[in-house]
């Protein structure tokens, strides 16, 4: 009843929280034989991990991922082959102190989950968010490193596509320079701006919303199940238990209203192998829950992170009326660090669909 697992076949469970010793994951699902390393889980890590930039929270924490079970160790020290029982993951913290503790203990504080978890739980929980702390999310980062590797010729990006109102312009977007800024940014003329308006965001102690876009290229035709299984449904579910995130859009998403029926079809033509060939992708690669082979595209919103210095209204577990500031080290864009964390998400969900489909089909493509 806690709720704390995801996916049906590749099942993973999250505990732990941004003020204890550590944090992981279980994955239960996992098929035998998949080869990987903890570095190569690292890599994906490291991509998440506080620190790295003035604009993201100044924690510093090495996000040192460690496979305690559910491997085999190879003679080399380092490749490790999955043996088909629980794959279990952990991560230490190692700088796990916040300044304002005192001052928020009994205060809620607006925009965050403070209120609806006392109310829901009795307990005041008030170090970093209780159990909604964001540094939760680590562990599904590693989970998506293994999720990767179950996925056969799948490639998974995510980019950071408007902060505020500053959008990318879609026509520059290159991803061979996502990994050469600090924000997951596809478009190099548009980093400057988002420099410069975060370091005004940064310096007043505020915040600001992000949207992230994920894309899968290389997933086969055939992955999800109607009615209560559609591979978008699972997508978006999984997206929006991302701490933070508002909105979910498959595709054209809630631009699909504003097309006509002739303008939104997605038109096929044979190719040379006999397969069909889409001419546009509005749905965003899923046609009625299922994927139709064509790059699979999901987008997320973010909210600011309402952890600020700008004086908001609100009260206390006591009932008085009160005024909430929170200090402390915080991301200005929680959308920033946001981007890997969707990408693993993408990952096990369609690790997921992917191990069901076999299991449905018989078939793995």
């Amino acid at each position: 009843m806690s709720h704390n697992t995801f996916g049906h076949l590749f099942r993973v469970t999250t505990w732990g929280e941004s003020h204890g010793l550590a944090l992981g994951c279980v994955v239960d699902g996992c098929p035998p034989g998949i080869a990987f390393t903890e570095n190569e889980l690292q890599h994906w890590l490291d991509k998440r991990k506080p620190g790295q930039s003035r604009f993201v929270t100044q924690r510093r924490e090495a996000d040192a991922v460690r496979v305690l079970s559910g491997v085999m160790p190879q003679d080399d020290g380092q490749t490790l082959i999955t043996t088909g029982t629980p794959v279990s993951m952990m991560i230490e913290n190692t700088d796990q102190r916040s300044k304002d503790y005192s001052e928020i203990a009994k205060r809620y504080r607006p925009g965050h989950a403070d209120y609806t978890y006392d109310v829901k739980y009795g307990i005041r929980d008030y170090r970093g968010g209780g159990r909604s702390s964001a540094r939760e999310t680590a562990a599904r980062v590693a989970a998506g490193g293994l999720a990767r590797k179950v996925l056969p010729d799948v490639t998974i990006r995510g980019a950071l596509v408007q902060i505020g109102d500053i959008k990318i312009n879609r026509e520059r977007w290159d991803w061979d320079t996502i990994n050469d800024n600090p924000f997951f940014c596809p478009d190099p003329q548009t980093v400057p701006l988002w420099e410069a308006y975060l370091d005004e965001i940064r310096k007043a102690g505020s915040s600001v919303g992000a949207i992230i876009e994920v894309v899968a290229e290389g997933v086969p035709a055939g992955l999800g199940a109607p009615v209560y299984a559609k591979l978008d449904q699972d997508i978006a579910s999984n997206l929006m238990s991302i701490n933070a995130v508002k909105a979910v859009e498959i595709g054209n998403g809630f631009d699909a209203a504003t097309f006509r029926g002739e303008d939104n079809a997605d038109e096929m033509r044979m190719g040379a192998d006999g397969k069909p060939i889409f001419l546009s992708n509005h749905a965003g690669g899923i046609a009625g829950g299922i994927s139709t082979g064509q790059p699979i595209i999901a987008r997320f919103a973010v909210k600011p992170t309402s952890s600020i210095l700008t004086e908001r209204r609100s009260v206390d577990a006591d009932g008085n009326e009160v005024d909430v500031r929170t200090k402390g080290r915080h991301d200005p864009c929680v959308g920033i660090r946001a981007v890997p964390i969707g990408e693993a998400m993408l990952a096990c969900t369609l690790a997921d669909h992917y191990l069901r489909h076999r299991g449905q089909t018989g078939r793995v493509s």
